[in-house]
């Protein structure tokens, strides 16, 4: 059988070349959207956006760093050229270095702020003049659960996930009512991707610790967002908290 929940709707996905950015690509193209893949690395984007296009969805490949304003305007500009509209943004990017505050890793701090927030705001900022001509839209940011609670050696990154959840409710607040927009903050628990390959001893550390265990999947993030895009019109899912059985805190 055919899913078309998202029949005809165009959804930017950022982050989209590995992990959770991918997946959640390749599940909203499944459903019937127009998927626009983002990120710096071109090559893994165009390879994903091909195969979508090989069996039959309609997909784009966009280069795009989310620290430039001006890339992200730029990828809202050649969604709505491609495809005529954007209805959906899935902001994904994200960075997560170990960065303890007594080592005092300044430019790391920095980057998650750039990455994890600005790169947000800069998307939102992008198809925000879009959706509010048209009257709705859906606009999800991938936060985390540890925008619940700050865990050692990752307070910034916690910080940053923080500030995406209070964006995600003022974004509700604002628009919602106003304008039709929709706006759903996404709080995984623990996913295997490739976030932690940024730092090395903590993937060693939690790789051990969940010997035996199962940490989420991406594609269980990417149903989490298809969850909330298929709502009905006037149901705004604000937050999905999705966490593997056997995390225990």
């Amino acid at each position: 059988m055919v899913d078309r929940r998202l029949h005809g709707r165009v959804a930017i996905v950022t982050g989209a070349s590995a992990g959770i950015g991918a997946a959640i690509a390749e599940t909203l193209a499944h459903a019937g959207a127009k998927v626009v893949l983002a990120a710096r690395r071109l090559e893994r984007i165009e390879t994903i956006a091909r195969a979508l296009e090989d069996s039959g969805f309609e997909a784009l490949a966009v280069r795009t760093d989310v620290t430039s304003l001006e890339d992200m305007r730029a990828l809202a500009e050649a969604a709505k050229s491609r495809f005529g509209g954007i209805d959906i943004l899935v902001s994904n990017a994200g960075v997560m270095p170990m960065a303890p505050f007594e080592e005092g890793k300044v430019e790391d701090w920095k980057l998650m702020v750039d990455v994890n927030v600005n790169g947000v705001l800069h998307g939102i900022a992008a198809v925000l003049p879009t959706m509010i001509e048209k009257r709705s839209g859906h606009l999800v940011n991938i936060g985390s659960v540890a925008s619940r609670r700050p865990f050692p050696g990752g307070s910034v990154y916690s910080a940053t996930k923080f500030a995406v959840r209070g964006l995600s409710w003022g974004l509700h607040l604002e628009l919602g009512a106003k304008y039709g927009i929709r706006v759903t903050d996404i709080q995984p628990g623990l996913v295997s991707t490739e976030l932690f390959d940024t730092a090395p001893d903590f993937r060693e550390g939690l790789e051990k610790a969940w010997e035996g265990k199962r940490m989420l999947r991406p594609e269980d993030v990417a149903e989490s967002v298809l969850f909330a895009l298929s709502a009905p019109e006037h149901v705004s899912v604000s937050e999905v908290l999705v966490r593997p059985v056997d995390q225990a805190t």
